[in-house]
Protein backbone atom coordinates (compact mmCIF):
# COMPACT_ATOMS: atom_id res chain seq x y z
CA UNK A 1 0.00 0.00 0.00
CA UNK A 2 2.55 2.20 0.61
CA UNK A 3 3.94 2.12 -3.12
CA UNK A 4 0.34 2.65 -4.35
CA UNK A 5 0.25 5.66 -1.87
CA UNK A 6 3.52 6.65 -3.61
CA UNK A 7 2.24 6.84 -7.09
CA UNK A 8 -1.22 8.53 -6.36
CA UNK A 9 1.01 11.30 -4.66
CA UNK A 10 3.05 11.85 -7.45
CA UNK A 11 0.50 11.48 -9.89
CA UNK A 12 -1.94 13.92 -8.45
CA UNK A 13 1.76 16.23 -7.98
CA UNK A 14 3.05 15.51 -11.36
CA UNK A 15 0.83 14.47 -13.82
CA UNK A 16 1.75 12.43 -16.97
CA UNK A 17 5.37 12.49 -16.83
CA UNK A 18 6.20 12.85 -20.49
CA UNK A 19 9.41 10.66 -20.43
CA UNK A 20 11.19 9.20 -21.56
CA UNK A 21 12.10 11.98 -24.06
CA UNK A 22 12.73 10.54 -27.33
CA UNK A 23 10.87 10.24 -30.50
CA UNK A 24 11.91 6.81 -31.35
CA UNK A 25 12.96 3.23 -29.59
CA UNK A 26 16.65 3.64 -30.79
CA UNK A 27 16.57 7.64 -29.67
CA UNK A 28 16.03 5.99 -26.33
CA UNK A 29 18.06 3.00 -26.50
CA UNK A 30 20.96 5.68 -27.13
CA UNK A 31 19.95 8.00 -24.56
CA UNK A 32 19.95 5.01 -22.27
CA UNK A 33 23.85 4.45 -22.71
CA UNK A 34 24.43 8.22 -23.25
CA UNK A 35 22.86 9.30 -19.63
CA UNK A 36 25.45 7.53 -17.67
CA UNK A 37 26.84 9.63 -15.30
CA UNK A 38 25.89 12.65 -16.61
CA UNK A 39 22.92 15.45 -16.61
CA UNK A 40 19.99 15.05 -19.46
CA UNK A 41 20.96 18.28 -21.27
CA UNK A 42 24.55 16.77 -21.92
CA UNK A 43 22.82 13.57 -23.45
CA UNK A 44 20.19 15.68 -25.79
CA UNK A 45 23.46 17.67 -27.40
CA UNK A 46 24.83 14.27 -28.34
CA UNK A 47 21.46 13.09 -29.24
CA UNK A 48 21.72 16.44 -31.28
CA UNK A 49 24.64 16.02 -32.69
CA UNK A 50 23.77 12.03 -34.11
CA UNK A 51 20.75 13.01 -35.76
CA UNK A 52 22.94 15.97 -37.94
CA UNK A 53 25.13 13.92 -38.56
CA UNK A 54 22.80 11.23 -39.97
CA UNK A 55 23.95 8.72 -38.17
CA UNK A 56 20.67 7.81 -35.46
CA UNK A 57 20.25 4.79 -37.30
CA UNK A 58 21.07 0.78 -36.72
CA UNK A 59 23.16 0.36 -39.61
CA UNK A 60 25.23 3.92 -39.45
CA UNK A 61 26.01 3.44 -35.78
CA UNK A 62 26.88 -0.60 -36.59
CA UNK A 63 29.39 1.00 -39.34
CA UNK A 64 30.59 4.06 -38.00
CA UNK A 65 33.92 4.33 -36.61
CA UNK A 66 34.52 4.28 -32.83
CA UNK A 67 36.40 7.95 -33.13
CA UNK A 68 33.59 9.41 -35.41
CA UNK A 69 31.02 8.15 -32.79
CA UNK A 70 32.88 9.40 -29.77
CA UNK A 71 33.66 12.39 -31.20
CA UNK A 72 29.85 13.07 -31.88
CA UNK A 73 29.17 11.82 -28.08
CA UNK A 74 31.46 14.37 -26.84
CA UNK A 75 29.05 16.44 -25.07
CA UNK A 76 27.68 13.57 -23.01
CA UNK A 77 31.03 12.88 -21.07
CA UNK A 78 32.92 9.91 -20.78
CA UNK A 79 32.81 9.82 -24.80
CA UNK A 80 35.47 7.23 -25.60
CA UNK A 81 33.90 4.70 -22.64
CA UNK A 82 30.37 5.63 -23.85
CA UNK A 83 31.29 5.38 -27.49
CA UNK A 84 32.21 1.18 -26.98
CA UNK A 85 29.35 0.38 -25.06
CA UNK A 86 27.34 1.67 -27.80
CA UNK A 87 28.83 -0.44 -30.13
CA UNK A 88 29.22 -3.29 -28.22
CA UNK A 89 25.26 -2.29 -27.60
CA UNK A 90 24.43 -1.82 -31.54
CA UNK A 91 26.60 -5.32 -32.39
CA UNK A 92 24.28 -7.07 -30.40
CA UNK A 93 21.35 -5.92 -32.06
CA UNK A 94 22.63 -6.61 -35.51
CA UNK A 95 23.59 -10.25 -34.28
CA UNK A 96 20.61 -11.25 -32.85
CA UNK A 97 17.95 -9.61 -34.79
CA UNK A 98 19.95 -8.16 -37.71
CA UNK A 99 18.58 -3.88 -38.59
CA UNK A 100 15.83 -5.06 -37.04
CA UNK A 101 15.09 -3.40 -33.84
CA UNK A 102 11.85 -4.07 -33.33
CA UNK A 103 12.28 -7.85 -33.11
CA UNK A 104 14.98 -7.55 -30.51
CA UNK A 105 12.71 -5.60 -28.68
CA UNK A 106 9.94 -8.06 -28.82
CA UNK A 107 11.85 -10.46 -26.94
CA UNK A 108 10.01 -12.05 -23.91
CA UNK A 109 11.02 -9.24 -20.87
CA UNK A 110 13.30 -11.47 -18.59
CA UNK A 111 14.98 -12.65 -22.01
CA UNK A 112 15.78 -9.34 -23.48
CA UNK A 113 16.85 -8.28 -19.78
CA UNK A 114 19.19 -10.61 -19.92
CA UNK A 115 20.51 -10.40 -23.45
CA UNK A 116 21.21 -6.67 -22.51
CA UNK A 117 23.08 -7.72 -19.62
CA UNK A 118 25.28 -9.79 -20.90
CA UNK A 119 26.54 -6.64 -23.21
CA UNK A 120 29.77 -5.34 -21.86
CA UNK A 121 29.16 -1.87 -19.90
CA UNK A 122 25.52 -2.43 -19.81
CA UNK A 123 24.43 -2.54 -16.06
CA UNK A 124 20.71 -2.96 -14.96
CA UNK A 125 19.56 0.53 -14.84
CA UNK A 126 20.61 0.91 -18.63
CA UNK A 127 19.64 -2.29 -19.29
CA UNK A 128 16.25 -1.71 -17.59
CA UNK A 129 15.48 1.44 -18.88
CA UNK A 130 15.84 0.09 -22.67
CA UNK A 131 13.23 -2.65 -20.92
CA UNK A 132 11.20 -0.28 -20.01
CA UNK A 133 10.85 2.77 -21.60
CA UNK A 134 12.49 1.47 -25.30
CA UNK A 135 10.60 -2.06 -25.27
CA UNK A 136 7.61 -1.15 -23.41
CA UNK A 137 8.20 -4.03 -20.64
CA UNK A 138 6.99 -4.22 -17.17
CA UNK A 139 10.50 -3.49 -15.74
CA UNK A 140 10.75 -1.32 -12.92
CA UNK A 141 14.08 0.97 -13.17
CA UNK A 142 16.01 2.17 -10.03
CA UNK A 143 18.12 4.34 -9.69
CA UNK A 144 19.97 6.69 -6.95
CA UNK A 145 17.42 8.38 -6.38
CA UNK A 146 15.06 6.00 -5.93
CA UNK A 147 17.40 4.29 -2.98
CA UNK A 148 17.62 7.78 -1.40
CA UNK A 149 13.96 8.79 -1.03
CA UNK A 150 12.72 4.91 0.18
CA UNK A 151 15.47 4.85 2.54
CA UNK A 152 14.97 8.49 4.21
CA UNK A 153 10.98 7.47 4.65
CA UNK A 154 12.02 4.46 6.19
CA UNK A 155 10.79 2.22 3.30
CA UNK A 156 14.10 0.32 2.65
CA UNK A 157 17.05 -0.52 4.51
CA UNK A 158 20.49 0.92 3.43
CA UNK A 159 21.67 -2.79 2.76
CA UNK A 160 18.74 -3.28 0.33
CA UNK A 161 20.53 -4.14 -3.42
CA UNK A 162 18.78 -3.01 -6.95
CA UNK A 163 16.67 -6.49 -7.75
CA UNK A 164 15.52 -6.00 -3.92
CA UNK A 165 14.23 -2.49 -4.75
CA UNK A 166 13.03 -3.64 -7.75
CA UNK A 167 11.14 -6.32 -6.64
CA UNK A 168 9.86 -4.60 -4.08
CA UNK A 169 7.91 -2.10 -6.80
CA UNK A 170 6.68 -4.89 -9.46
CA UNK A 171 5.58 -6.89 -6.45
CA UNK A 172 3.15 -3.36 -5.70
CA UNK A 173 2.17 -1.97 -8.55
CA UNK A 174 -0.58 -2.72 -11.24
CA UNK A 175 0.90 -4.12 -14.10
CA UNK A 176 0.48 -0.69 -16.39
CA UNK A 177 3.46 -0.18 -18.03
CA UNK A 178 2.30 3.78 -18.25
CA UNK A 179 2.39 3.69 -13.77
CA UNK A 180 6.06 1.86 -14.39
CA UNK A 181 7.17 4.85 -16.94
CA UNK A 182 6.01 7.94 -14.42
CA UNK A 183 6.75 6.37 -11.50
CA UNK A 184 10.02 6.11 -11.81
CA UNK A 185 10.39 9.86 -13.62
CA UNK A 186 8.76 10.94 -10.67
CA UNK A 187 11.34 9.52 -8.43
CA UNK A 188 13.81 11.45 -10.78
CA UNK A 189 11.97 14.43 -9.94
CA UNK A 190 11.70 14.19 -6.51
CA UNK A 191 15.03 13.72 -6.37
CA UNK A 192 16.64 16.30 -8.52
CA UNK A 193 13.99 19.20 -7.07
CA UNK A 194 14.10 17.83 -3.33
CA UNK A 195 15.53 14.57 -1.93
CA UNK A 196 18.82 15.84 -2.98
CA UNK A 197 22.07 13.97 -1.22
CA UNK A 198 22.59 16.90 0.50
CA UNK A 199 20.24 19.99 2.33
CA UNK A 200 16.97 18.52 0.96
CA UNK A 201 14.22 20.54 0.76
CA UNK A 202 11.97 17.87 2.74
CA UNK A 203 9.81 21.30 3.80
CA UNK A 204 8.66 21.95 0.38
CA UNK A 205 8.83 18.38 -0.87
CA UNK A 206 5.39 17.05 -2.14
CA UNK A 207 5.96 13.32 0.31
CA UNK A 208 6.95 15.74 3.20
CA UNK A 209 4.30 14.00 5.00
CA UNK A 210 4.29 10.40 3.27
Amino acid sequence: MKILDLYDRLAKHYGPSGWWPGQTSLEIIVGAVLTQNTAWKNVEKALTNLKEAGVLDINALYNISHEGLASLIRPSGYYNIKAERLKNLISTIMETSGDNLDDFLDEEANTLRERLLFVKGIGKETADSICCYGAGKLIFVVDAYTKRILKRHGVIESTWDYDQIKGLFESRLPNSIQVYKDLHAYMVFIGKEFCKASSPKCDACPLKDW
